[in-house]
């Protein structure tokens, strides 16, 4: 569903806009624009994760490409560079781009001459191929490749002043050795022939970091040169790998990438049999589910499992992998996943809390959140759920007891209920603890502080969850039902009948915050509600007012004197806005589910989801961004392919089209 020819690819800003992302499994990827220029920090052939699923390194920038045929050169790559220019010019041979699943695919027209490109990564591998084919010609075409390379955290930038990396022959091709210590890497072929070169190319523009405020210039090595003439109908492959012996043969790996998609969509139709009407929007989503499921090998636990929260530059976060565990995995078809991210994480429980993130430099992980635990409970309710497998509640339950535990008793950063009104309380200065947890400097921009509704609602969940798992295992449940009837009573504290909504915070220090902000939707989406259903109904009418966009709902009214419509600049004023107005997509799927249970109208709740089929076309191609901006027309922003985007529109779509088979009954 995903293929521009010129109406496209002749604008080059509307090229560079449009970016692809491939993945490995382990939380390695490639990426870049569908115009071929660097605009990030981030993109590149190969960004390794050298220990999976972090440690990621950039090694492999991009590949200048040239082709001669029938007496023409062309060069089909395009750089930016920092004085203004664009040269070489090669975006403007592209006739098509395409995906072939999630393989980027581009058609370049040279003459009579058709020459194909497409880039997919090894499964399980930090290995990227390149593949080139002479689709059409008459001739041989005479095909040079430069490969341009670095050594660098994926977070920095790179000034070669001075660096001598150690560029060697290798059989089919060269090694790449950037300083002693440094992950040897390897540039391979199937045929072509192989010259080591070391010439910096300096000054490389990348407009997206200027745009954040960042440096914005970066410099690649010039490593190596290949050439090849291609017979019509050829084709050559580049490997470029952190491995020590990849495979050369290009046609069976790209067998084996075909393979592993045609099986993630097998296991989803499998799942969900009444998807053979699902959209084609909807199938390419269930490929993009799985760019974000990856490794997280432990030393007790070589198959655990995390979710990457967002490419380029996330990791694997608590909060982000538990409410994304059932769109990525349940819905479609893939609970074995679930089970393996849920008992991996039960190892990370400390103190009744689950990790905020992993760092990516390997130190201990960081505790601040006060929902993750919560989303944890609903993420092994879900699977459950969809499973109906008792196995894994008698592993978690005492887990699962630790971590109400710990909420009563008191935890870190004042997590702790109120035993005035069973509440769940969090915060302490300094500290972001909800998901709008953006902070600049010691500037904690929405902290949030006191009862806030969103965690209420999950730890009224939880409770009730907790009764549920113990009539299952055959424990007693009345003291969890008697737990989740008190916070519903407590509950009615959250009511602002003035506003006919809830506040967002109550007892928080400066009282009663009733910002109308979106965290509310949960009191109606989440499987129990605490609130009557009239007062479900008004707080859908409210987002719905004030909040909903087409791609998500805004986290702050327009109107409020903090809002903020755009999303942009330095790191200053776009954290300022993160959580003022810019609107966020895993929103969208909660409110269409609340909109189809206070309204029973399932054409109408699914309607909500359907702009996001256009936005596949747009920014992260095949995937959906982040966050976009709160005004309109809502340009997109932040990560070009966000987790919780994606699974949240799954989880929504699936549930929405059980919810209309039954009526159809």
């Amino acid at each position: 569903m995903i293929d521009f020819g010129r109406e496209i690819m002749g604008d080059l800003a509307a090229a560079e806009r449009r970016e692809w992302l491939c993945t490995n499994g382990i939380g390695g990827f490639a990426s870049g624009t569908v115009a071929g220029t660097l605009t990030r920090r981030y993109q590149g052939l190969l960004v390794a994760a050298l220990k999976p699923p972090l440690g990621r390194t950039l090694l492999v920038a991009k590949v200048d490409e040239t082709v001669e045929y029938d007496g023409l050169a062309r060069s089909l790559s395009a750089n930016r560079w920092a004085s203004g220019a664009v040269d070489p010019h090669g975006d403007r041979e592209i006739e098509r781009f395409a995906l072939d699943g999630t393989t980027p695919v581009w058609t370049y027209a040279i003459g009579a001459a058709l020459v194909e490109k497409r880039v997919w990564m090894e499964q399980g591998a930090n290995t990227t191929y390149v593949r080139y084919r002479a689709l059409r010609a008459r001739g041989h075409v005479a095909l040079q490749l430069k490969v341009l390379v670095n050594y660098r955290d994926y977070h920095g930038t790179t000034r070669g002043d001075g660096w001598q990396m150690h560029v060697a022959p290798v059989p089919n091709g060269l090694s790449v050795v950037a300083f002693e210590g440094a992950h040897p890497f390897v540039i391979l072929s199937d045929g072509a022939d192989a010259q080591p070169e070391h010439t910096w190319y300096r000054s490389f523009e990348l407009p997206a970091e200027r745009e954040r405020g960042l440096d914005a210039t970066e410099d690649h090595l010039h490593a190596g040169t290949f050439d090849v003439s291609l017979e019509p109908g050829g084709a050559l492959t580049v490997v470029l790998s952190t491995e020590s012996t990849p495979s050369l043969d290009g046609e069976r790996a790209w067998r084996r990438r075909v393979r592993h998609e045609a099986q993630r969509i097998a296991a989803w139709k499998r799942g969900w049999p009444k998807t053979r009407k699902a959209p084609d929007w909807i199938s390419q989503l269930v490929l993009a589910a799985d760019q974000f499921v990856v490794r997280r090998p432990l030393a007790e636990d070589r198959d655990g499992m995390t979710v990457i929260a967002g490419y380029h530059w996330f990791g694997d976060w608590g909060r982000d992998t538990m409410i994304a565990l059932p769109g990525l995995t349940l819905a479609t078809g893939r609970a074995e996943v679930a089970r393996r991210i849920l008992t991996t994480f039960a190892r990370f429980v400390d103190r009744g809390m689950l990790p905020n993130r992993f760092p990516e430099a390997g130190e201990a992980p960081e505790y601040n959140t006060v929902d993750a635990a919560l989303w944890y409970v609903q993420a092994i309710r879900a699977y459950h759920g969809a499973t109906g497998k008792n196995g894994i509640l008698k592993d978690l339950f005492p887990v699962l007891e630790e971590i109400v535990r710990w909420h009563r008793e008191g935890t870190r950063y004042g997590i702790k209920e109120d035993p005035a009104d069973g509440l769940l309380a969090s915060g302490e200065p300094g500290v972001q603890l909800t998901w709008m947890d953006a902070k600049v400097g010691d500037w904690v921009v929405t902290p949030r502080t006191g009862k806030a509704v969103e965690i209420n609602a999950l730890w009224y969940n939880a409770l009730l969850s907790m009764a549920a798992f113990a009539r299952r295992l055959r424990k007693p449940a009345k003291p969890w039902e008697e737990l989740s009837a008190r916070v519903r009573t407590g509950f009615e504290r959250f009511w602002n009948e003035r506003a006919g909504c809830c506040y967002d915070v109550i007892d928080g220090p400066d009282g009663l915050d009733d910002a109308l902000r979106p965290n509310q939707i949960f009191t109606v989406s989440l499987p129990e509600s605490p609130l009557s259903r009239v007062r479900q109904k008004r707080v859908v009418d409210a987002c719905a007012r004030h909040l909903l966009t087409s791609y998500g709902l805004r986290s702050l009214a327009p109107g409020h004197p903090q809002y903020q419509g755009r999303y942009g600049g330095d790191q200053w004023r776009r954290d300022g806005a993160y959580h003022q107005g810019t609107v966020w997509a895993w929103l969208l799927g909660p409110f269409a589910l609340a909109h189809f249970k206070v309204y029973g109208d399932v054409v109408a709740a699914r309607s909500f989801l359907e702009p996001l089929a256009q936005h596949l076309r747009d920014y992260g191609v095949g995937s959906i961004a982040e966050i976009f901006d709160g005004d309109a027309p809502f340009a997109p922003r932040g990560c070009i392919a966000q987790a919780w985007s994606v699974a949240e529109t799954l989880r929504a779509w699936h549930g929405l089209a059980g919810a209309a088979a039954l009526e159809r009954r």
